[in-house]
């Protein structure tokens, strides 16, 4: 009855839906334009890695025959054409809104120049600098029978060149941009604003000085993008770590899957390009502008400009933890509840360092999956092991483009004489936790901190994730079995309040999906409200169909892929998805269900996707605090009254912003507002000083 393709949304062109909503961010004349700017660079490294993965992926079965039909009744090459097409609409309006902004930075007194509309004494600046310090890195390589196309690194930006030789006739060489050297100059500040010219322009004026004797006949920048997925045997590897090195040499020689090019290129160099790279002719976009928008992250972070961006929001100390410097102490007297980046994520960091240095402190255990380039967390844990504290570590090595970061890290974790694990064999390890094992007057006691989001204090400041602290014994039990089943060959017990995936989640979450249908058949009340960043399980979301189906409300907060369809008559129509796009990335996962009345909140380093439900290992775990049952209740209801930064989908698949009728809700400007209330009122009890976030009951 569920199993109908026509319910069910390709997980790719989901996606780029979702890639859409966050590129529409930049055409919101309500935000500052460096912000806007800085949407549009989300938007094309988003598109990178969806190239490099995932169309790489379907390419790849292509190449082997392999045309299966997806959950939505695509086959491969349905897929790939649909996904071209939708992707060449995308980069186009990108790239409009790209222009609208550099137009509105005008009016700033910021300007983009071409060398060639600048002044003399501007041009003789640029050509000075082209000399020093650019034409010393340049390499022109030329291209006949002795020296064929060369190899260019995945994501590099290069010059085609056309050159006529009096002698040799016509040929044609490449000359990569050089990344070391900054991708967008400024030139000395005049009285007339500030202005800035692409390194590519510059190296395009002056490419006669790079071949002597010739003739520039044209000169096309293009850019390629190549299959970065991993291939590791770690069935036979000796050892793990070395085969992922080798894997990431491999990843920058990857088949090309994209092909950028100037949107005036002759078709002769456009040609040329595409035999030699051996791409698809619908793999190449024309880009009207410059290639390669990701530039735009660094510049949108230009000094001088504070007016151009967001105000900077200070993360509140978080209201659980005011007055609490000791924080062993307070995390035994109850269970403690962060909310980054509205609160700090100094607690957690804090958590790792004093367990480091206390001398009552024996063990410490954690994953980690991403962390930042200069992790405190990880230097109190090299601190723990030098200290002659037991540190086990497990860095997950395959955490996709963050293999290099973690490699050096686990090295440095082992060198301190930290236990590093590398991972499990087949899996990756996703889950997020900590576990202090500490000596005190009553015995051995573990505390523990469990959370939606990376121990990486960089993203905290940007990712909404919630984080719990606990010294809940029936936890500690679950902690310590769960690093033992990690780090040896126990067997996995019988947890007393994590679910585990692969071993158990997805069980779980069906019989937590037919409680609430049963509920829903007895007349209780059923609803079920699940905030994710994905949503693709097909054997779940025909779960949650059937949910519907018996009546059970269901919210679902989902910010990407969704591949359910809401609003099918008799199907879905009890279910609502709703996406929210805003200055933060809505990291966490939710899970709230009504029970009949006996209320359940659940927090998980897990999607509902089948990657994290069969191929990682997740944690899931209750949250008992009723105190904080009722703070994330409030949170869930916010983001669903959210009116300004909010998406709902339609039954086509289709997204639209939500009706901005009525009173203005933005989550994110609301949470952030009631963290700042929470932590100016020190001197009110804990319960009081929260009293804000519970409005009222869902």
């Amino acid at each position: 009855m569920f199993n109908k393709s026509e319910y069910f949304v390709n997980r790719e062109l989901s996606w780029l839906k979702f890639n859409i909503r966050v590129m529409n961010e930049a055409d919101d004349s309500s935000k500052p334009s460096l912000e806007r700017l800085r949407f549009i660079a989300i938007t094309s490294s988003n598109l990178d890695e969806f190239f490099m993965i995932r169309v790489a992926g379907l390419k790849h079965q292509q190449d082997s025959g392999i045309n299966k039909v997806d959950a939505a009744g695509l086959t491969v090459n349905e897929q790939l054409q649909e996904i071209s097409q939708a992707a060449h609409d995308l980069v186009k309006v990108q790239y409009r809104y790209w222009r609208n902004i550099i137009k509105e930075l005008e009016a700033e007194r910021i300007f983009f120049c071409e060398v060639a509309n600048l002044k003399s004494k501007d041009r003789l600046w640029v050509e000075n600098y082209f000399k020093r310090t650019v034409y010393p890195v340049l390499t022109p390589m030329a291209l006949d029978a002795g020296r064929p196309f060369p190899f260019l690194a995945n994501r590099s930006l290069n010059l085609a060149v056309s050159v006529k030789h009096p002698e040799e006739g016509l040929n044609i060489a490449v000359v990569q941009v050089p990344g070391v050297l900054p991708r967008i100059v400024e030139i000395p500040h005049d009285d007339h604003g500030r202005r800035f010219i692409f390194l590519e322009d510059i190296i395009t004026f002056y490419m006669g000085l790079l071949f002597f004797g010739c003739t520039i006949q044209e000169i096309m920048p293009f850019r390629i993008t190549r299959n970065a997925d991993l291939s590791i045997d770690e069935e036979d590897a000796e050892d793990l770590l070395v085969e992922v090195e080798k894997s990431l040499r491999q990843r920058k020689r990857g088949q090309a899957v994209r092909l950028e090019i100037e949107k005036n290129a002759s078709e002769p160099l456009r040609e040329f390009l595409r035999e030699s790279l051996k791409i698809e002719a619908a793999d190449i976009f024309a880009i009207n502008g410059p290639i390669d928008l990701t530039s735009m992250m660094k510049f949108a972070d230009l000094s001088g400009a504070d007016d151009l961006r967001y105000t900077a929001l200070a993360a509140q100390t978080p209201a659980d933890f005011i007055g609490k410097e000791e924080l062993f102490g307070s995390i035994q007297e109850r269970d403690r509840l962060v909310h980054h980046p509205y609160e700090s994520f100094e607690p957690v960091v804090e958590f790792v360092r004093q367990a480091a240095r206390d001398p009552q402190v024996l063990a410490i255990k954690q994953t980690l999956y991403r962390v930042s380039g200069n992790s405190p967390i990880v230097c109190a844990l090299a601190e723990a092991a030098e200290r002659g504290k037991q540190v086990t570590v497990l860095v997950e090595l395959k955490a996709r483009f963050d293999e290099e970061n973690n490699i050096l890290w686990a090295r440095r974790l082992e060198e301190a004489g930290c236990h590093v694990i590398y991972g499990l064999v087949g899996l990756k390890t996703h889950a997020k936790i900590i576990l202090v094992v500490r000596q005190e007057a009553s015995g051995i006691k573990r505390y523990i901190h469990m959370g939606t989001g990376n121990y990486n204090d960089s993203t905290a400041k940007i990712y909404t994730d919630l984080g719990l602290f606990t010294a809940n014994d029936q936890f500690g039990a679950d902690a310590s079995a769960f690093f033992n089943v990690l780090s040896g060959y126990s067997d996995p017990p019988v947890w007393n309040k994590i679910v585990v995936a692969p071993l158990g989640l997805r069980k779980k979450i069906h019989v937590l999906l037919d409680q609430e249908i049963a509920c829903a058949t007895e007349g209780k009340p059923a609803r079920i409200i699940a905030k994710m960043n994905s949503l693709l399980d097909k054997d779940i979301i025909m779960k949650l169909y059937e949910a519907s189906h018996h009546g059970v409300k269901i919210d679902l907060i989902v910010r990407g892929i969704c591949a359910l369809r809401p609003g099918i008559k008799g199907i879905s129509d009890n279910i609502t998805v709703r996406s929210i796009i805003g200055r933060f990335l809505e990291h966490s996962r939710i899970f709230y269900f009504a029970g009949g009345g006996d209320e359940k909140v659940y927090l998980s380093s897990a999607d509902w996707m089948p990657r994290n439900l069969n191929e990682r290992v997740e944690l899931f775990f209750p949250v008992d605090d009723e105190r904080h049952i009722k703070r994330i209740k409030e949170i869930l209801d916010l983001m669903l009254k959210d009116n300004q930064r909010a998406y709902t989908m339609r039954t086509d698949g289709l997204y639209r912003r939500v009706d901005k009728r009525g009173k203005l809700v933005n989550s994110h400007d609301e949470l952030y507002r009631e963290a700042k209330i929470a932590a100016a009122l020190p001197e009110i009890p804990i319960e009081q000083r929260l009293q804000p976030l519970y409005r009222k009951d869902l």
